[in-house]
């Protein structure tokens, strides 16, 4: 438990770096984890016999953030690149000596996993780089949004893992993941709720974060479904190993195993608050 604390900790402390310098900065850094997460997920699957061509997914990751710099990010613009990227992934497999269709859907989950994901993610970041220049949405917004990618899922989890290992009886998928409850689940979503809120709250009140102050029930509905988001990718990466035969992705972390295996729900959940982006931007 020690170590699993020290190590979200220096984690915490490196998400508040990268939010505090914001823009490119923080792009740049969430590209590493985004390329870490990835490679890790491509040598699970290949370790597990999978021929997986990797190379669009990791093409898609590197073009991003330039990409975003120059073009305002959206939702048709990023469903665009990655439906490219699996067309060429279907195609170039299918030239191959020995074609396998699993080996084509081995290919495509990490960019479902990881790269649409990490594009929401920098298309939300790149909102400050584009907030100098005049842009609607403000950085206030950019960072509420931000902290609620990361926040909604993190203390869900926390809440499911102290409530469903006290309370917990009924167990939610014990055919993927064993120690998760229905319990924790529930406990899982009102934590996503709770931190929801806490941002309602906070950003509220500060001076200068008016484009941060929606009514609240735009968070206690962003809580829940990127909460519900969430504990969906946690169990799908949970599935995923163990279709790999692996405990967890790597062990750069004490007591976490990988960077996939911290961000997994993150990852999810990032995408319902991409898309609650754009909404309220139309």
């Amino acid at each position: 438990m020690k170590a699993r604390i020290l190590t979200a900790s220096g984690l915490i402390l490196a998400f508040a770096v990268a939010l505090y310098f914001g823009g490119v900065i923080c792009s740049v850094l969430m590209v590493l984890c985004l390329c870490l997460s990835m490679y890790e997920v491509y040598k699970a699957l290949n370790n597990a016999g999978h021929r997986c061509i990797s190379w669009p997914a990791w093409l898609c990751m590197v073009i991003s953030v330039p990409l975003f710099m120059l073009v305002r990010p959206s939702v048709s613009l990023i469903i665009t690149i990655s439906v490219g990227a699996v067309m060429v992934i279907t195609t170039f497999d299918m030239i191959r000596s020995e074609p396998k269709l699993e080996d084509i859907g081995a290919s495509i989950l990490p960019l479902m996993m990881v790269t649409l994901p990490g594009m929401c993610m920098l298309g939300i970041v790149q909102n400050s780089v584009r907030d100098a220049a005049g842009d609607d949405i403000g950085r206030s917004l950019q960072i509420s949004l931000l902290l609620m990618s990361y926040g909604i899922p993190l203390l869900g989890d926390t809440f499911a893992y102290f409530i469903g290992s006290r309370f917990g009886k009924t167990k939610l998928c014990p055919q993927i993941s064993p120690n998760k409850t229905i319990a924790g689940a529930v406990a899982g979503l009102i934590g996503s709720i709770v931190f929801a809120l806490i941002i309602f709250a906070v950003f509220r009140w500060i001076p200068g974060c008016e484009p941060a102050r929606k009514p609240f029930w735009h968070y206690i509905a962003l809580g829940l479904i990127a909460g519900l988001a969430g504990q969906a990718g946690d169990l799908f990466a949970s599935m995923v190993k163990r279709h790999c035969g692996i405990k967890d992705y790597s062990n750069i972390f004490p007591g976490h195993g990988g960077m996939m295996d911290r961000l997994d729900s993150v990852y999810w959940a990032t995408v319902i608050v991409y898309v609650y982006l754009n909404w309220i931007r139309l």
